[in-house]
């Protein structure tokens, strides 16, 4: 390291003041490397020729971005400086804007940027950047919530780049087009011009057309081949249908359920099997005379040792265990010699052999969501309600961990028993209580009694209530009883008994929550026949009894999950993808109380802008199994 003496370092601070101060003449913007966007701006705003001053700011700008300093380079790319750029930096500035923007997840910069796209505007470019503005602009896309015209891009990408891995542009581009809603997609296919564009929503429409079962998806992914041959995605199918096409003839066919039927889980252990096996039966791809479904009670011995008699008696898949600490066991293992699919989560901390999935109804997944939405409608601070316990601790990590990925504040949490005083606890949530104590010390430093009203604290801009319904409707009052009651408030399913209860839950009135399908979608062909000949299929132990029949979809497409990044399942406990690490997460639906009933909302878009709180227009029990 150089040592600079003191003299020389007050010698260079007096040059870089004079610099600044002499303006344009002094510094040659072709060569001059500025340290910071402020200073890049300030010689830049003293340069007369506006488009030499801009060349130099995108220069700079971009040595940000090689530097890995992205948000020195977003200070530079959103000045008023490059607001109105020469023509020929157009496409410069928009290829550094996107790239920043895409590193950063800046989704509000992503939105405007995809204001002024277009899928072909990638042919302005030269040759050698056509591929790059294209990925940049599939992903800007992406970012902004608008995947159809994302692939798109692609599509047009794969016309004009002979040197472009076709594989790998044709999963990106399924990618996008399976994130993209049916109305779009059915709008761009009645409006779509081209040979490639037309038969990328053809095949799409097809494969959704045939739902869940693998069996029409396979056939549908087939017919479209023989209708299409001479299309590139019929020569190089993207990965997840070619997985798809190869699933039927791998799906296992012996499966053990391992449930606890006896003991303090047999309702739990009970509605999943009830759930596995209404799935089964509904299913109308599944082979009745191949498949062999042996169901174990795990209530009365070591899974361990089950799992070893299982693993000698020619079983393709094991489903289960429920219990925490029998998932637990199975950790000591490298690799399982038979797959499971776990219906809990190991501790944190214990890794997963090789061959063991891991599916529950999470409720990390749900603090994520309700933190994501939070994100979507630009809430940046939020007050935080968690009860006390290991489960609560699990929750507020999830919670908060997503919160700062997305740059929002959890202002304070506060943990609670249920037991206790819930008024002072509110109070403390909202500041009620500083405010007070705040008072009572001015009171006592003048002599004097004031006249005082207390006032929240007002840089909330949201309640993430994690509570269950009992405690949930006496919170909800207190919210509004100490000033707090236009804040929007936001919980996962714990706060839903699952069933409509108008009189009860009309404390609840304007709260937001996430929950199943199951519990929150209007048609539902499984639960209408569950119904009439099932008990226990709502409220808790239907979200359990979604989960089995949740099991059965995964048993068939574990290898699809696992394999393909953008694969995920239509469930009845959410959208269901996997981690590289086997992991099951759900992305559940949204609802709001209103009039004491859940009315289903639409999920966030993150290109509407936030309604203001006071509308009440802003848009789960978290049941993992915990034993």
């Amino acid at each position: 390291m150089i040592r600079i003496p003191s003299n020389h370092r007050a010698l260079a601070t007096a040059l870089t003041v004079a610099l600044l101060s002499a303006g344009c003449a002094s510094v040659n913007l072709q060569t001059h490397v500025a340290q910071t966007p402020d200073q890049a701006l300030e010689l830049a705003g003293q340069e007369q020729n506006r488009e030499t001053a801009q060349r130099y700011l995108l220069r700079i700008a971009s040595r940000f971005q090689d530097q890995g300093d992205h948000q020195a380079a977003r200070t530079l790319l959103q000045s008023e400086q490059l607001a109105q750029l020469a023509p020929s930096l157009e496409n410069q500035q928009r290829l550094l804007a996107m790239a920043s923007a895409t590193a950063l997840k800046d989704e509000r910069w992503a939105r405007e940027l995809a204001e002024d796209l277009a899928p072909d505007a990638i042919i302005n470019y030269e040759p050698e950047l056509m591929g790059l503005a294209a990925q940049l602009q599939a992903q800007t896309y992406e970012l902004a919530g608008q995947p159809l015209p994302g692939a798109m891009t692609l599509v047009l990408l794969t016309q004009t780049d002979s040197n472009a891995n076709p594989q790998q542009l044709h999963d990106q581009i399924w990618q996008l087009l399976t994130a993209a809603d049916d109305t779009e997609l059915e709008s761009a296919t009645q409006s779509a011009i081209g040979y490639e564009a037309e038969g990328w929503l053809e095949l799409t429409a097809a494969v959704r057309a045939s739902s869940n079962e693998l069996d029409q998806q396979g056939r549908a992914i087939r017919s479209w081949q023989n209708n299409w041959p001479g299309h590139p995605a019929a020569q190089v199918l993207p990965s997840e249908l070619q997985l798809i096409a190869t699933l039927v003839d791998s799906r296992p066919e012996k499966i053990a359920l391992a449930l606890p039927l006896n003991g303090p889980l047999a309702s739990a252990g009970k509605a999943i099997r009830d759930g596995f096996i209404a799935a089964y039966y509904m299913d109308s791809s599944a082979d009745r005379d191949a498949t062999d479904i042996r169901v174990i009670d795990t209530s009365s011995s070591a899974f361990a040792e089950l799992y070893q008699e299982l693993s000698d008696d020619d079983i393709d898949l094991i489903v289960g265990p429920l219990e925490k600490d029998a998932l637990a066991s199975l950790s000591t293992m490298n690799t399982l010699p038979v797959p499971a699919l776990g219906l809990n989560y190991l501790p944190a901390g214990k890794r997963a052999p090789e061959g063991l999935y891991q599916f529950g109804l999470s409720a990390e997944d749900e603090a994520r969501q309700i933190a994501d939405r939070l994100a979507a409608e630009d809430i940046r601070h939020a007050l935080v309600l968690i009860p006390q316990g290991e489960w609560g601790d699990r929750v507020e990590t999830a919670l908060k961990e997503r919160m700062a990925r997305h740059g929002t504040v959890a202002l304070d949490v506060e943990r609670f028993f249920r037991d206790d005083n819930l008024r002072a606890v509110t109070a403390d949530l909202l500041g009620i209580t500083v405010s007070r104590d705040r008072a009572i010390q001015v009171e006592r430093t003048i002599g004097l009694d004031v006249e005082f009203e207390p006032r929240r604290r007002q840089d909330a801009e949201a309640i993430v209530m994690v509570a269950e319904p009992t405690v949930a409707r006496q919170f909800k009052p207190l919210f509004a009883y100490y000033f707090g009651g236009d804040l929007p408030v936001f919980s996962p399913s714990i706060v839903y008994e699952g069933s409509p209860d108008p009189a009860r839950d009309r404390d609840l009135d304007r709260v937001i929550f996430t929950d199943t399908p199951w519990i929150l979608a209007s048609d539902n062909e499984l639960r209408a026949r569950a119904d009439q000949h099932l008990s226990g299929t709502r409220g808790q132990l239907g979200r359990l009894f979604a989960m089995g029949a949740d099991a059965w979809q995964l048993s068939k497409r574990l290898p699809l999950l696992r394999q393909v990044d953008s694969a995920s399942i239509q469930g009845q406990t959410g959208v269901l993808t996997m981690t590289g690490e086997g992991s099951i997460h759900r992305e559940q639906l949204w609802a709001q109380f209103q009039n004491g009933s859940p009315q289903l909302l639409a999920a966030p878009d993150p290109r509407q802008e936030r309604e203001p709180a006071e509308s009440g227009n802003r848009i789960g029990t978290a049941t993992d199994s915990d034993q």
